[in-house]
């Protein structure tokens, strides 16, 4: 196999785009959870789009009313400045703690589409995130409980990945700070080279968010990759 790292693709190169959360209530100016320019992230997007990824994915937060997340889903909560802990159902023990945010992307809402600037005539599949309205779920792939996992939250993705025979993933999405980063890292802890592309991605907490996203990101194998680096240039390249 070519080293990654090298001015070749590695072999063999079978690249996804998955784009995270790339929502109306994640953009700039109306959204209920707006990110800071997060409406900037679509152009790269829809460049990505383009590109002849062997698979294009998009997910989508698609929380029920009265989700755990939502800061009114608590007695005396306030959004951004509350948390709350989150026990897995299956087993008490194992809980984590979660920020909580304005109420957003409820299914059925303006809010819960994918931004209207966003090319999705171009993507291929769909995956909807923290369905169940017990627990947060950040990652695409699935919650951080593990002990035991919660079917109920964990999606379809790693399936499709792997029935599509893909070996690399390309990240781009909202926010880099949360659902980008453990997206990403869920990815490459599961087997997939892993790239973000950074000018893809827009945080909660604005450029000091995002770089303290990207150590732990590179910390984990993660690739922190440019829209015009080589990296996508092989990607480009699958069309010649």
């Amino acid at each position: 196999m070519t080293d990654p790292a090298g001015t070749q693709p590695p072999e063999p190169f079978r690249p996804a785009l998955l784009i995270i959360d790339v929502q109306e209530d994640f953009c700039p100016p109306h959204g209920a959870l707006a990110v800071p320019d997060g409406r900037a992230v679509v152009p790269v997007a829809n460049a990505l789009l383009a590109l002849p990824f062997v698979y294009k994915i998009a997910t989508k937060d698609h929380h029920p009313p009265g989700h755990v997340s939502f800061a009114s889903s608590h007695a005396g909560a306030a959004p951004f400045a509350s948390s709350t802990t989150i026990a897995n159902p299956a087993n008490a023990a194992e809980t984590y703690e979660t920020r909580l945010w304005p109420e957003h992307c409820v299914a059925g809402t303006p809010g819960n589409a994918l931004a209207r600037e966003l090319d999705a005539a171009r993507v291929e599949h769909v995956v909807l995130k923290g369905l169940d309205p017990r627990v947060e779920m950040y990652s695409a792939f699935r919650s951080p409980l593990r002990d035991p996992p919660l079917p109920s939250a964990t999606s379809e993705l790693a399936y499709i990945l792997r029935a599509r025979g893909v070996t690399d993933v390309f990240v781009v999405g909202l926010a880099g700070d949360y659902c980008v980063f453990w997206s990403a890292s869920d990815c490459a802890e599961d087997g997939w080279r892993t790239y973000v592309v950074e000018e893809g991605v827009r945080s909660v907490g604005g450029q000091e968010g995002w770089e303290k996203a990207k150590r732990e990101l590179e910390g984990k194998g993660v690739r922190i990759v440019s829209a015009d680096g080589e990296e996508i240039e092989w990607v480009r390249n699958l069309a010649a």
